[in-house]
């Protein structure tokens, strides 16, 4: 291709010819850029583009540093962030890529690209020819190109996801099992032909079934001295037995495929503007699809049910809602009207978690149980319960009547503090009593 093809309408002057002409590579996964090789190849060929307009070699500066990553953000592509900045900074005049995708995926990013590349005198090359983002003409190719490729990646996108859909709406998808349940030759999901699996499988919900909740099963399996199995390695194919964990029994109850149910969707991902990802659970009414009896499972899915009844009134036994209602009935002494706080030490409440980190439910068996140093807690007798009260009684009653005084313009009483009879010890000795002074309502 001549010179004068590519430097359409004189588009390339000595200025552009100053400074860093720069070429962008990305592919957006590790498997394209080890199997399309052809297409790194393609784009690699574009640098003798730019010698073609007049750059020197020395002055092609190629940004490759990106490859892996997906161009529907910049939140990790470092290398299209650095190309804005030189872009920005005047120090690009040329910026090149095979296609509008290999630099943008999102039109935001695309569209911010062309602003900046107008301002600064930045021209855009990629495999069909040369545009000037100043141009009107141009832009609107440009944009036009831009918006076409992210559109293809939400059709992509919108395939993958009916093709996904369609095997689920069938039961059929293909999708990691619990330990318990494998896939035969036939790809069908039967039992785990271990029997020493099924047998703890079956022993734990039944375990569950007699105790009805899921600590009591941990305290259960630890106290006979069994274990319980969970997949190792991805993709190893091997068993690992440990104790049982609080939060594994609850992941097993909570998991419908031991009912012979299959579900998809249960939770939902996004990503942040920061590229981080998030997960949710969503609740049953809100998964995709749920076929019930799709394949054998160890409980009924009327057992599941129960389970999930029992799991959550357990749960809201233990809510923060009912440790601190309003007085209940009950033999408690001065019950709904008596305040410890001057009487018993302030201790810290219950955590979730203790000081490593984990999550006080998981059991490590009799050897390995935790334990956790704690002030003794001086329980008052109840006499010095009563005195406390009647003495916090006594001093509202006196503030009452000095606040009386102060309003009446007299001098206050002075302040007598006596036990009642039944609460005081032996009769102290005569002693020089203080009369009260008299004062009227």
């Amino acid at each position: 291709m001549s010179t004068n093809a590519l430097n359409s309408n004189g588009k390339v002057t000595a200025g552009h010819l100053k400074k860093t002409a720069y070429l962008y590579i990305r592919q957006s996964t590790l498997r394209q850029v080890f199997e399309n090789t052809e297409s790194t190849q393609r784009q690699y060929a574009l640098r003798q583009r730019a010698v073609v307009l007049g750059w020197p070699a020395e002055r092609i500066e190629i940004v490759d540093c990106d490859q892996g990553q997906s161009g529907a953000s910049t939140a990790e592509r470092e290398g299209f962030q650095k190309l804005v900045a030189e872009v920005g900074l005047g120090k690009a005049g040329i910026v090149m890529g095979l296609e509008v995708s290999r630099l943008a995926r999102n039109c935001a990013d695309w569209h911010r690209l062309l602003e900046i590349c107008a301002l600064s005198g930045t021209l855009i090359l990629d495999e069909d020819g040369l545009y000037d983002p100043a141009h009107f003409n141009d832009r609107l190719l440009l944009g036009l190109k831009g918006t076409m490729s992210e559109a293809e990646l939400h059709v992509l996108k919108a395939r993958l996801r009916g093709g996904i859909l369609s095997k689920a709406q069938r039961g059929e998808l293909k999708m990691p099992l619990p330990v318990g349940l494998v896939y035969d030759p036939l790809q069908r999901i039967v039992l785990d032909p271990d029997k020493q699996v099924q047998n703890t499988l079956r022993h734990f919900f039944e375990t569950f079934r007699r105790t009805g909740a899921g600590w009591a099963t941990v305290q259960a399996f630890a106290k006979e001295g069994l274990k319980f199995p969970r997949h190792g390695r991805a993709g190893s194919g091997q068993l690992i037995w440990e104790p049982l964990r609080h939060s594994k029994a609850l992941d097993t109850l909570h998991n419908p495929r031991y009912a012979g149910a299959f579900c998809f969707g249960k939770s939902r991902t996004w990503k942040d503007p920061q590229g981080r990802w998030h997960c949710v659970n969503l609740p049953r009414e809100q998964w995709a699809i749920l076929i019930k009896e799709a394949h054998p499972g160890y409980i009924s899915w009327e057992e599941f049910e129960e389970n999930q009844k029992r799991l959550q009134h357990n749960q809201q036994a233990r809510a923060l809602e009912r440790q601190s209602g309003p007085p209940r009935e009950g033999p408690a002494l001065l019950q709904g009207s008596l305040s410890l706080r001057a009487v018993l030490p302030a201790h810290p409440p219950r955590s979730q978690k203790d000081d490593s980190g984990r999550d006080p439910g998981d059991w490590d068996g009799p050897s390995k149980c935790r334990a956790r140093a704690a002030p003794p807690l001086s329980i008052p007798l109840p006499s010095q319960i009563v005195r406390a009260t009647v003495n916090e009684s006594c001093r509202s009653k006196d503030d009452r009547t000095h606040r009386r005084l102060a309003n009446a313009g007299s001098s206050p009483p002075t302040r007598v503090t006596t036990s009642p009879p039944f609460l005081s010890g032996p009769t102290p000795a005569p002693a020089q009593r203080k009369h009260k002074v008299p004062f009227s309502r």
